[in-house]
Formats: C-alpha cells, sequence, structure tokens
C-alpha cells in the first residue's frame, strides 16, 4: 500500500531554516525519507518522508521542484524544497533507480531497472513521451552538456548506452566491465567515466575525436589492506575545471581522487561505510558523499581533497543533491 503523499514528521517543524541555496537533500533508502541540511553549518534541518525506497534524487535548475525516485511506488515524487510538500508525481514506468534532468529543466530521463527502459517523461505536462528499450538492468543516466547525448548504462548488458536526445534512439553500445553503475561526462564534453561496480574499474571513454566513442583507459584501484573485491566503484562527479574527478568505491569506504588529465588515481579518502553516491555544493567547494551503512554523509574539502567532517542522516543514505545558488 502507498503511503500517503504527504506526512508531517517533528522535523519538518523547523521551517525558518537558511535559503534554499543553502541546502543538501539525501534520499534514505530504507528509512524512506528525505534528510536536509544546511550546507553552511552542516546541521540537519529537516526530514520529511518521500516515499517507498526513495533512490535517484535531483532538482530543478530554478531550484522550484525535487524529485525523488520513490523506487518501490514506481513513480518519481516531486516535492516543494521550501515547504517540503508533495507537488505531484510524474510517470516513470517500474523501479526507477537513477535519472537525468535535462539542463532546461525538462525532460526527465529515468532507469527502470526491472523493464529494461529509459522512460522520458515531460515535466511540465507530466506525459510520457517515449520509452526506450535498453539492456538489462539499466541504472545509470547521464546527459552530455551540448544535451544531444543521453547515456544508460546495464548493469547485466556490461555496456553504456549512447542515445540521441532528438530521436531517442540508440546510436552507439560501448561494452565497458562487469556491472556499469554510473556515468559522468566531463564539462567539456570530451570525455565520459563509467563506473563498473563489480569489475572494479572506471572506463574512461574519449569523445573528442573522429568516429565512435571507444574506451581510451581502464581507472584501476588499489588500497593497502583492503580487499581487491571491496573496491567497487559506483558514483564519480568530475569538477568543472576538468582537473580532478572523485569515485565513490562503495564497502572499500574510500573515495578515490583522480586527475583527470592523466587519469591516474592521486589518493584515497577514507570516508563512512559504504560509499554510494555524491553532489558538488553549487561553487564546487564541497563534496557531499553518501555512506549507505554507517547512516551518515561525509563532507569533503575540494580543494584540501580533505575529509572534514561526517553528518549523521537517515537510514541508509543512498542518493543527494545541492539546491542551485
Amino acid at each position: 500500500m502507498l503511503k500517503p503523499a504527504f506526512v508531517i514528521l517533528p522535523l519538518v517543524l523547523m521551517m525558518s531554516g537558511p535559503a534554499l541555496a543553502n541546502k543538501v537533500f539525501v534520499t534514505n533508502e530504507r528509512g524512506n525519507s528525505v534528510t536536509v541540511l544546511d550546507s553552511t553549518t552542516w546541521e540537519k534541518i529537516a526530514e520529511f518522508p518521500a516515499g517507498n525506497r526513495p533512490r535517484g534524487i535531483t532538482i530543478s535548475p530554478d531550484g522550484k521542484e525535487l524529485y525523488v525516485c520513490a523506487s518501490d511506488d514506481d513513480t518519481v515524487r516531486v516535492f516543494d524544497p521550501e515547504t517540503y510538500k508533495e507537488l505531484h508525481t510524474l510517470p516513470s514506468g517500474p523501479d526507477p533507480e537513477l535519472f537525468a534532468l535535462h539542463p532546461s529543466g525538462n525532460p526527465l530521463y529515468i532507469a527502470n531497472e526491472d523493464d529494461n527502459l529509459v522512460t522520458v517523461v515531460d515535466t511540465k505536462t507530466h506525459q510520457v513521451l517515449a520509452e526506450i528499450p535498453v539492456g538489462v538492468e539499466p541504472e545509470g543516466v547521464a546527459i552530455s552538456p551540448d544535451a544531444k547525448t543521453l547515456i544508460n548504462t546495464s548493469e547485466t548488458t556490461n555496456m553504456a548506452h549512447f542515445i540521441d536526445t532528438s530521436t531517442y534512439e540508440i546510436v552507439h553500445n560501448v561494452l565497458v566491465d562487469q556491472r556499469p553503475r554510473y556515468a559522468e561526462f566531463t564539462a567539456d564534453g570530451k570525455k565520459l567515466y563509467v563506473s563498473a561496480e563489480i569489475g572494479g574499474t572506471v572506463a574512461v571513454i574519449n569523445l573528442g575525436g573522429e568516429g565512435e566513442p571507444k574506451v581510451d583507459k581502464k581507472i584501476t584501484f588499489e588500497v593497502a589492506g583492503v580487499l581487491h573485491e571491496w573496491l567497487q566503484p559506483v558514483g564519480i562527479k568530475a569538477t568543472r575545471n576538468g582537473s580532478r574527478v572523485f569515485v565513490a568505491l562503495g564497502p572499500a569506504n574510500r573515495v578515490a581522487v583522480v586527475d583527470a588529465s592523466t587519469d591516474e588515481v592521486l589518493d584515497y579518502l577514507l570516508v563512512g561505510q559504504r560509499v554510494w553516491q555524491m553532489a558538488f555544493t553549487p561553487k564546487e567547494d564541497f563534496l557531499v558523499v553518501t555512506n549507505g551503512n554507517s547512516n551518515d554523509v561525509s563532507i569533503i574539502d575540494v580543494k584540501a581533497e580533505k575529509v572534514i567532517r561526517s553528518v549523521p542522516v537517515g537510514e541508509q543514505p543512498w542518493g543527494v543533491v545541492v539546491a542551485p545558488d
């Protein structure tokens, strides 16, 4: 049975919080909630119900709508980021897990893990525009800086699918290592990083040359005292200035710092247990990472490349997004 669209929790009474631009939103997969943090003080300022098994989360470019994949409700729930009230839902297809929002704010591209589809939804009319057949167990979704190419990763097919956003047709398939989970474009659109959780690598796909996209390199990881099978790359974030790429390494409890010019690992930052997804603050001063098994988020100072604190959130934090300036 679905939960009511909105139920007031005690923490939601704290409505006189900071401006929207200071808010960090974290989905709690097992807690069925979203925790809200103040990115200036890193204090927990609210928590509100977000449907059953919330995972992927993003926010509109104007900061007026917060989108949450309520995976076990088979829907995307849309909230007001100021009041935390549910505004409406969007059709998502079965078991939505991750999604990507067009840079304009419309449409929304949603991975349906159980149905081998990417569902395209108009965020204004709430209508399904297309259902794109992809590989088995689609998860990661990314859109290129020019918004012409959509990437979907299929966990069982072990591919990154390149989809033309004007035709909704797959134009390229690139084989990567086992169980690809996440895809991230560089800001200039010349490279694509795809994490392979079981393969233990991040594929670096060259998009700057002529011809079909291809894997130029595979980044591997090694941490003293950590079993190789625990080095499971999941979330990826690349800085806009093209200097660094950060990779969440799952049960290794580390975030790898990668030199984006050479794609060599520079350092490993110790965070919480089972690090999963990540998000920058608007000026990329900080990187917020979710730790699913320790029920907290770690805050990384991006310039110093140092973990500065951990903040308790809800039960099994999964996704994170920061409100825009």
